[in-house]
């Protein structure tokens, strides 16, 4: 169960999501509370594990302004959370190891999701970023094989019912773990909850070749 803490602000953070055993820490880039620049989050992944996978948010952003953020912040990933087309994906896909590709779940851009060449796909809600949980049975339309990811409103105490619902390939959580009332911290505590929860719900093996939460040069991306 691949798990990815999103919405980080600051190292302290995206050191204790890696210490607390999330796979991948995202930083968001988009109008958003929890927006970082390109020069904070430059210094926090510097000091980051190189494990521990780096995945930049962007929310209909042109792809230049992605392509020259991910490697301006030295990420690993770029995550496309808007209405992006296939032909934005391709741009951006040769300068990052992995795309992610953001979906509302139950719209009409599911039956073309090949065609964005992404490594994984990102189930969320209508109303990104606010914690709200959406209707399970929705992802039913998801594509039946690849990556799924599924975010949206999930917390430490709903998160083993959803993999056990949806059986998504990945988890991501931000507004979940974060301090009451407070989008710029997260919660040790929760976080830590949240990681254990959600692998208790999918007990198998996440990774045949005990290589970390996935390679993404040879694991078929």
């Amino acid at each position: 169960m691949f798990v990815k803490i999103c919405g980080i602000t600051n190292a302290e953070d995206a050191l204790m999501a890696a210490a607390m055993g999330a796979d991948a820490v995202g930083f968001v880039f988009a109008p958003s509370p929890r927006q970082v620049t390109v020069g904070t989050v430059r210094d926090i992944t510097k000091r980051l594990p190189p494990e521990l996978v780096t995945v930049g948010v962007f929310r209909d952003q042109e792809p230049r302004f992605v392509i020259d953020t991910v490697l301006g912040a030295g990420l690993r990933a770029a995550q496309l959370h808007g209405h992006e087309t296939p032909e934005d994906a391709a741009a951006v896909r040769p300068y990052c190891q992995a795309l992610i590709v953001a979906l509302t779940a139950g719209e009409s851009r599911w039956g073309g999701v090949g065609e964005y060449g992404a490594d994984a796909v990102l189930v969320d809600g209508p109303s990104p970023g606010t914690g709200r949980v959406f209707d399970w049975s929705a992802v039913e339309g998801a594509p039946a094989s690849g990556r799924l990811i599924l975010a949206g409103g999930l917390t430490p105490d709903n998160v083993g019912e959803a993999v056990r619902s949806v059986h998504p390939w990945g988890v991501d959580t931000s507004t979940g773990v974060e301090v009451r009332g407070d989008p710029l911290r997260k919660d040790p505590r929760r976080v830590r909850a949240f990681v254990k929860a959600a692998r208790a719900a999918a007990p198998e093996p996440r990774h045949s070749d005990g290589h970390g939460p996935f390679d993404w040069a040879e694991d078929g991306l």
